[in-house]
């Protein structure tokens, strides 16, 4: 059974990254959407994080809150995926579970 962790607070505000991210597993999806994608931006105190966790999951950013605050895909840490909404419904039918983080 696997889970998907959605994060939509900033990593500067609460610590809902850090949690999703130890909490996911093989097999696990990660999404950051809303202000959760600025998780993902390289040289974010978080990056290293995120670059640690895709050896065991798939981190994911949603495309149109990444381009909503001003960012790239260029900006994100190699590895992480953006997906629009068509994506982001995808992933949440092809995993078991969702766990949003708050």
């Amino acid at each position: 059974m696997s889970t998907l962790h959605t994060v939509n607070k900033s990593p500067f505000d609460r610590p809902s990254l850090y949690s999703a991210l130890g909490h996911a597993v093989s097999g696990d999806a990660v999404i950051l959407i809303e202000d959760g994608v600025l998780g993902a931006r390289k040289g974010a105190a978080s990056a290293k994080a995120v670059e640690a966790a895709l050896a065991s999951c798939k981190v994911y950013v949603l495309a149109s809150d990444v381009a909503a605050r001003g960012m790239k895909e260029d900006d994100l840490v190699s590895g992480v995926e953006s997906v629009d909404y068509g994506g982001f419904v995808d992933l949440a039918a092809n995993h078991t579970r969702t766990q949003s983080w708050l």
